[in-house]
Order: structure tokens, then C-alpha cells, then sequence
């Protein structure tokens, strides 16, 4: 082994085809969208430049207030119910007591499977304020309580967040899954010798002990959050008004529906930088904890 990772040109031949392509797929195309986004262009005439004026006009912007902090709340609903909920059901199926686990493992990730479109279309039948299954529910408690879920300003993004949350809980739930079978079982067998209970173990050895695992899903959630566009675009088209817009819908219909391709340059440099600066703090925290727990 040593003698194959000493030869260098070796290591260069294997590594040039994936540097290649990630640089072309993805390095060069941020370098692109940050250039452009000095200039004023419509994607078909010459570009002229305007210096700093894009990113000027996208502080003064009012929707990009409302972008940032739907998106925020978007990571919120992800962290809550991927993270939460599926460390929980993670934790049930990584127990051997549990009858049926196999099944609920399959189960929890069928919804990942489906397609974005089909997922919505069918949670827009739930949500219809008339005839929903969620409406239909609170009547069948005998309760008056009804809402027109995708149309309220105030809880319209939750809605909205939820079904993504729902969807990819699964993948989620695939990773923490891993996280909790990697750790070795002889750590929470001795816990449990010494008389801990097996979900005081788990609070004190096996969740510190998937921090990198935590660490990933983490920033998985809310770079995901803060980019969110294919739900509220089939459900809502980022309505009602612009109550739903996120920094992604800014920069689509910024670049195809008002052909400002430099200005959609900028609002994507700012989700470039915001994703940036998140996974940095994640893993400060992180690494922070590490240090502390040594």
C-alpha cells in the first residue's frame, strides 16, 4: 500500500479525471456566475459593466428580506423533522427488540423514490381547504377547525416546508441510521451493565458519538433550506404574493422570467456566500464540541 500511495504520478492519473470534471461541472461555473454579476447583460446582447450596482440594488431589493428568513424557516421545519424525528426512528430501528424494523426501514424510505411533482400534487390534495384529508380529519373529531393551508401568509411556509420534510426524511433517516449502527455495541452494552437505561445510553454515548454524522445532516438541512424552490413553485408559485419566495425563486424568475441574467448573478453569489458562511459555522460548532468533550 505504502509504495502505491508514494508514487505520485500515480495518485495525479486517478485524481486529474475527478478534479477535471469537478472543475468544469462546478468550480468554473461559480467563477462564471461571480464574474457576471458585475455586469448588466440579458443573456443575448453585450454585456456592460456596472460594478457593484447588482449587489447594491439586491440589498435595496424588499424581497430579499422575505427570501432570507423563508428560507431560514424552511432549514427549521428540515432540522426539526429530518434530524429530530429521524434520529428517533433511527434509534428504534437500530434495536433488535423491535418487531418489524426491516419494514419500517423500507417504509420511511419510499417517499425519497417518488417524484417532486407527484409528492406536491399529492399533498396538494390534502391541503384543499374543502375536501383535504387534513380538513377532513379535524371534522371527523368532531372539530370546526378548517384552513386553508397554502393560502395563509403566516403558515403557508410551513406547509410548504413540511412536505419536503417528509419526502427526503427517508435519505436522512438512511444516514443516521448508519451513524447509529456504526457505533460499536459493546459501548452500549457496558453502559447498560453499569445501569444506565437504554435511552439515557443512547443520550450520552451514541448521540456524541455520531457527531460527524450529525455534522453532515446538518448542513445538508439547511443549505437545503435556504435553497428551497421546486415545492413552493408547484404549490404555490411563491404565493399567495411573494409570501413564499426564497433566494432560488429570486434568482429563477430574476434570470428566465425578467431576462436579468447579471442581477440573478448576484442574488446566486449571495446563496454561494450564505451556503459558504453556514457550513463553516456548522462545523465550528462541531469541531468546538469535539474539543470540549475530550
Amino acid at each position: 500500500m505504502k509504495q502505491y500511495l508514494g508514487n505520485k504520478n500515480a495518485i495525479v492519473l486517478f485524481l486529474a479525471p475527478a478534479l477535471l470534471l469537478y472543475s468544469v461541472i462546478v468550480f468554473y461555473p461559480i467563477i462564471q456566475t461571480f464574474y457576471r454579476s458585475f455586469f448588466e447583460w440579458d443573456g443575448l446582447s453585450e454585456a456592460s459593466f456596472v460594478g457593484l450596482d447588482n449587489f447594491v440594488k439586491l440589498w435595496g431589493d424588499p424581497l430579499l428580506s422575505t427570501s432570507l428568513k423563508n428560507g431560514f424557516l424552511f432549514a427549521l421545519v428540515l432540522v426539526v423533522f429530518q434530524i429530530g424525528l429521524g434520529t428517533f426512528l433511527a434509534l428504534i430501528c437500530a434495536d433488535v427488540t423491535v418487531k418489524g424494523r426491516k419494514l419500517l426501514r423500507t417504509a420511511y424510505f419510499i417517499p425519497v423514490v417518488l417524484s417532486v411533482t407527484v409528492v406536491c400534487q399529492l399533498w396538494l390534495a390534502m391541503y384543499d381547504p374543502d375536501n383535504g384529508l387534513i380538513n377532513k380529519i379535524f371534522h371527523a373529531f368532531g372539530l370546526s377547525y378548517s384552513q386553508n393551508w397554502l393560502n395563509l401568509p403566516e403558515s403557508s411556509i410551513f406547509a410548504i416546508a413540511f412536505v419536503n420534510a417528509w419526502q427526503y426524511m427517508g435519505f436522512q433517516f438512511a444516514l443516521l441510521y448508519a451513524g447509529v449502527k456504526s457505533i460499536p455495541e459493546h459501548y452500549q452494552e457496558a453502559a447498560l451493565i453499569d445501569g444506565a437505561g437504554k435511552w439515557r445510553a443512547h443520550w450520552y454515548i451514541t448521540l456524541p458519538l455520531m457527531r460527524e454524522t450529525f455534522k453532515f445532516c446538518f448542513v445538508i438541512c439547511i443549505t437545503a433550506g435556504i435553497g428551497a424552490f421546486v415545492q413552493m413553485l408547484i404549490m404555490t408559485n411563491g404565493g399567495p404574493g411573494t409570501t413564499n419566495y426564497t433566494i432560488t425563486f429570486m434568482i429563477i424568475r430574476n434570470a428566465f422570467g425578467a431576462n436579468q441574467y447579471g442581477y440573478a448573478c448576484a442574488i446566486s453569489v449571495l446563496l454561494v456566500l450564505i451556503s459558504l458562511i453556514v457550513t463553516i459555522i456548522i462545523n465550528k460548532v462541531f469541531d468546538e464540541r469535539r474539543e470540549e468533550a475530550r
